[in-house]
């Protein structure tokens, strides 16, 4: 578009907002749309503008170049929503190229009618169930299908890792992170934990939950370990001290 078609879409916009164009006006926005020619698509472009409410309707509407060049392309693109390259026998790639270019601009331009329909298979319902079974589908039992996909969903789901599993300690759901019950600086009280339970990666990695005995001696260690912690803190003893036995002696 150069600068005298540009004024030729800004008079056409002026019988729509009343703006008054300008020798600027049109060499900016001939500069802002050099690759879109002022043809019908950009005059039904404008007009779709204005025929779209505001969501104000106290806004007052107000084209702008990207508004037209946006809406030119949705136009254009419509025609195309049912094409269907047909390739010729013994296509070179150069002769793809040429012909599909060709066939997709004559259409989206409007030169060429645009396809009527979408294409539908063949053969009836029939032909279309065989053809799925074929392809090893089946519908015999839909209840049963319907179990068989989530249960197929719900494995490749584990097998993401430990998100793809209930936490068997938390029960946080399947792709939630796992509860944080205690406080600290790091994980306070409301918030997801970091790093899930440690019985959700056994769990996802196939691993067999530890026996109850066993859980409740990990419990106690690990209570052990965080009253130690509190004491020293309450008494300012750092948690290692490193000791230079050379030093020392």
């Amino acid at each position: 578009m150069n600068a005298d078609e540009a004024a030729e879409l800004l008079a056409h916009c002026s019988g729509f907002d009343n703006r008054q164009p300008s020798v600027a006006a049109a060499k900016s926005w001939a500069a802002a749309l050099p690759d879109v020619p002022f043809d019908q698509d950009t005059r039904n472009a404008v007009a779709a503008y204005y025929t779209t409410p505001p969501q104000n309707p106290n806004d007052r509407l107000w084209i702008l170049p990207h508004h037209v060049r946006t809406l030119r392309s949705k136009i254009r693109s419509a025609r195309l929503e049912n094409f269907q390259y047909e390739p010729l026998p013994d296509e070179t790639p150069q002769e793809f190229l040429a012909r599909y270019k060709g066939q997709v601009q004559a259409i989206a331009s409007g030169r060429a009618a645009a396809p009527s329909g979408r294409l539908e298979l063949e053969g009836g319902a029939d032909r279309f169930m065989r053809e799925l079974e074929a392809r090893g589908l089946h519908f015999g039992d839909e209840a049963a299908s319907e179990g068989a996909v989530e249960t197929e969903l719900l494995d490749s789901v584990r097998r993401s890792g430990p998100l793809g599993i209930e936490c068997p300690a938390c029960q946080a759901a399947i792709g939630r992170p796992c509860k944080a019950p205690g406080v600290s600086e790091k994980q306070p009280m409301g918030k997801p934990r970091q790093k899930p339970h440690s019985a959700r990666l056994r769990a996802a990695a196939g691993e067999a939950e530890l026996a109850a005995e066993e859980r409740r001696e990990q419990e106690r260690a690990i209570k052990a370990r965080s009253a130690a912690h509190l004491a020293r803190e309450a008494e300012g003893i750092p948690d290692a001290v490193i000791v230079d036995e050379e030093a020392a002696s």
